[in-house]
């Protein structure tokens, strides 16, 4: 089920509520568009909203709406009083006119963080199936379509080479689907899923009554793809008895069932794949010297991803949109994070990237992705990660929560005799001494952090990456804090 939040477009000005319209329709966010009078009602509407964005001059009646809404961003558009408007209203950012794409989207991804960041939030999708695909405008992809192009047409046997997750399947039903067997069977075999000593009958199949257990006839692979194509993948797996009989088909295009005396023709297409080196394993005794000869008539070498690492966009548009189609759930991500994937040597190639695009939808469906929410080891580009500035009033209240937390008021637990010590002890070591004529609970929070920050900066001789990391928060956080409370060596 999609859950995608809708952004609430607020302006009186139609012409300009109809670019932003385009805009959005470009960028694939869904949204709704309302006057400045019709802003509470279509609140009212929307179940999940994910920010609102505020255009022109606004009323007072919109400043007040959007006051008392501190649980949601928004985002200013030709604003006249922009500095007055950021001070009473939870901003996220300015979208600048002419409206530009990178910086909307960047906008989008501080406002899903946003909510991603609120108190006791939690997210959680559903997975997907594994996709891969031929999409890239690189050199080397290019090279392989032609390669594939030449090939289709002819009855050559075809042995494509490459790391695993690089789309040998994939190239191989291309050759099929351009053929003029294309109308056949497409049958695959994974020779080295297969034991050896049941390899000979997936192949070739076997008469009834001819092992133990062959209780009927049975075809194999040969025959069901009869007319059409057979792809033997990871052939380098398969063990060299069954190496002598495939030559043995190849060369004089028949073969027998086990237990059978009959020779049946075989009009098969061969197209065999590994990953291995086959020339160090016939130089090592591992694979046949004349069967090796006998498939590289053509060969076709898929490229590892990292060496196209242009093709890293396409890719993420190509495997996200299949995706959307099959789960209903997309994730988008932007152009510095994907240029932090473009940096990574992806050892599992588009298998690689594609497990990468199901887990950021399993956390981040529909939703902006940064670099911060890709996993450590696909991080390779710097960014200063925003961090949102809540209200007061939530800031406070989710300070409060944090230190009840530990309390336990369950009088059956607590001797009667020792319950007001108990409490008294707790209280001096977690919340201080009330006095007796109250505090100002703001001020006394605020003279707590600026003393814990002082300390940890005086302890790691100022350092702030330091102090940072002593006080469990990021640096541009601690920065801000020193900043606002005036803090300086």
């Amino acid at each position: 089920m999609n859950t995608q939040k809708i952004i609430i477009v607020v302006d009186n000005d139609e012409a300009r509520r109809n670019q932003l319209e385009t805009v959005l329709s470009f960028v694939g966010e869904g949204f709704q568009t309302c006057s400045e009078d019709e802003l509470f009602e279509c609140f009212k509407q929307q179940e999940s909203i994910l920010t609102a964005i505020l255009c022109g001059q606004l009323s007072e009646n919109v400043i007040n709406f959007v006051k008392k809404n501190p649980t949601y961003p928004f985002i200013l558009h030709d604003v006249a009083d922009k500095h007055s408007i950021s001070n009473s209203v939870n901003v996220i950012g300015d979208l600048t006119a002419p409206l530009n794409y990178a910086q909307l989207t960047e906008l989008i991804h501080h406002c899903h963080h946003y909510h991603n960041k609120l108190p006791t939030h939690r997210n959680g999708k559903s997975s997907t199936s594994l996709l891969r695909s031929l999409v890239g405008i690189s050199e080397p992809m290019q090279q392989v379509r032609f390669l594939i192009e030449q090939v289709a047409t002819t009855a050559a046997s075809v042995l494509i080479l490459g790391e695993s997750g690089t789309g040998k399947e994939v190239v191989a039903r291309n050759i099929h689907d351009l053929s003029e067997r294309s109308k056949g069977p497409f049958v695959p075999v994974n020779c080295g899923a297969i034991p050896g000593e049941l390899l000979e009958s997936e192949l070739f199949g076997h008469e009834k009554g001819s092992f133990t257990g062959a209780i009927s006839t049975r075809k194999g692979r040969f025959e069901l793809a009869e007319g059409g194509t057979l792809f033997l993948d990871e052939i380098g797996d398969m063990p060299q008895p069954m190496q002598v009989k495939l030559l043995r088909v190849l060369q004089e295009r028949t073969f027998e069932r086990i237990g059978g005396a009959k020779s049946i023709k075989a009009d098969v297409r061969i197209i065999a794949a590994t990953h291995q080196h086959l020339e160090h394993m016939i130089k090592d005794g591992g694979f046949r010297e004349d069967l090796y000869y006998r498939l590289n008539v053509f060969p076709i070498e898929t490229p590892p991803l990292r060496d196209r690492k242009e093709d890293i966009p396409l890719l993420l548009k190509e495997l996200t949109n299949r995706f959307e189609i099959e789960q209903g759930q997309t994730v988008r991500f932007t152009d510095k994070a994907v240029e932090s994937l473009q940096e990574h040597q992806w050892a599992g190639n588009v298998r690689e990237l594609s497990n990468l695009i199901e887990r950021m939808i399993i956390m981040y469906s529909d939703q902006v992705v940064n670099v911060s929410q890709l996993p450590r080891k696909y991080q390779h580009v710097e960014v200063e990660e925003y961090e949102p500035e809540y209200p007061e009033e939530i800031q406070e209240r989710d300070a409060i929560n944090e230190l009840f937390a530990g309390f336990d008021y369950d009088d059956d637990e607590v001797d009667e005799d020792d319950s007001s010590n108990t409490f008294e002890n707790e209280a001096n070591n977690q919340l201080g001494v009330l006095p007796e004529e109250g505090i100002n609970l703001k001020d006394y929070l605020a003279d707590l952090e600026v003393s814990l920050v002082t300390q940890s900066l005086d302890k790691n001789d100022w350092v702030v990456a330091r102090a940072a990391e002593t006080l469990g928060m990021r640096r541009t956080t601690l920065v801000e804090k020193m900043r606002k409370y005036g803090l300086q060596k």
